[in-house]
């Protein structure tokens, strides 16, 4: 299957495209990268080189593979960090170009916008464009905790406010909400959990909590695309969200183990491959709704 994802990349560690490319090529899948920015790092180093891409450069970048006549073979289109809300016009011409040519084809959208402890860090305009336009186009999305905050207007304090806030967004248009870098006031402190969300039911995995120092960025790019890609793989029905939770949750744990390992403030991407195709371990996936 292929995959049209459109995010950031940089030159030097893995955000954007470079986290979400391999892992979904260790999956399996032929990925056709299409980046909105390069820069020689993530922007949460003291300094960093590179350029923010026109939209109109996205756009001729998808009219040239449309050209090649393969969107009818395009499975699903990945967006993440825009670095520019006009980008966003861009990208959902992308995805209206694939779903012309494959009516059956699925968009995942990484509503990158910000992060607890963090806060926001796009520019102005990113986070209504999300909401009002991104977030609606499409079939799954997959913010943080922070993100889904912010979507909603509503604080999350309890795993009840979580399912409600992801049914919330959820209504506006996308089947599937993935909340990633999930705590609440049940989660143990050195737990973290991802929660999946559909409008007939919902479900959550917890994970042991890595702590690192610098914790490392790309984290949520690398759990968007896991479980875009696991989504894919199984088949159509009520399994196939949970099944997909199941199968990114261990994969992305074994990428911050070896991150761990290395000492290293960029993902270990490469060290975990054979972790992301197959893991050791499992997790369970328990029904909360």
């Amino acid at each position: 299957m292929n995959i049209l994802s459109i995010q950031s990349h940089v030159a030097y560690g893995h955000v954007g495209n470079a986290s979400a490319v391999f892992p979904l090529q260790r999956l399996g899948f032929e990925v056709w990268p299409v980046h909105t920015v390069q820069f020689s790092n993530h922007v949460g180093y003291p300094d960093w080189a590179g350029t923010v891409f026109s939209p109109e450069h996205v756009r001729e970048v998808i009219e040239g593979i449309e050209r090649r006549g393969v969107l009818g073979r395009c499975a699903a289109v990945l967006s993440g960090y825009m670095g520019d809300a006009a980008l966003a016009e861009a990208i959902l011409y992308a995805v209206e170009r694939v779903r012309a040519a494959n009516p059956a084809a699925i968009y995942n959208c990484d509503p990158v916008m910000g992060d607890i402890g963090v806060g926001l860090y796009v520019t102005n305009g990113i986070p209504e464009e999300m909401r009002d336009r991104a977030v609606p186009a499409a079939d799954i999305i997959t913010p943080n905790q922070f993100e889904l905050e912010l979507l909603t207007g509503r604080s999350i304090t309890t795993l009840e406010d979580a399912v409600a806030a992801a049914c919330q967004v959820g209504a506006s248009g996308p089947g599937v909400v993935l909340v990633t870098s999930l705590r609440h006031d049940r989660t143990a402190p050195d737990e973290i959990e991802m929660l999946a969300v559909t409008p007939e039911a919902a479900w959550r995995v917890t994970t042991p909590f890595i702590t690192l120092d610098p914790m490392p960025h790309g984290s949520g790019d690398a759990v968007s695309a896991l479980f875009l890609g696991h989504y894919l793989k199984a088949a159509p029905g009520e399994k196939r969200v949970p099944q997909a939770l199941a199968g990114a949750a261990p994969a992305i744990f074994a990428i911050m183990e070896a991150t761990g390992r290395a000492g290293s403030g960029e993902l270990e991407l490469i060290a975990a491959q054979d972790e992301i195709a197959k893991p050791g371990r499992s997790f369970p996936v328990e029904r909360v709704r």
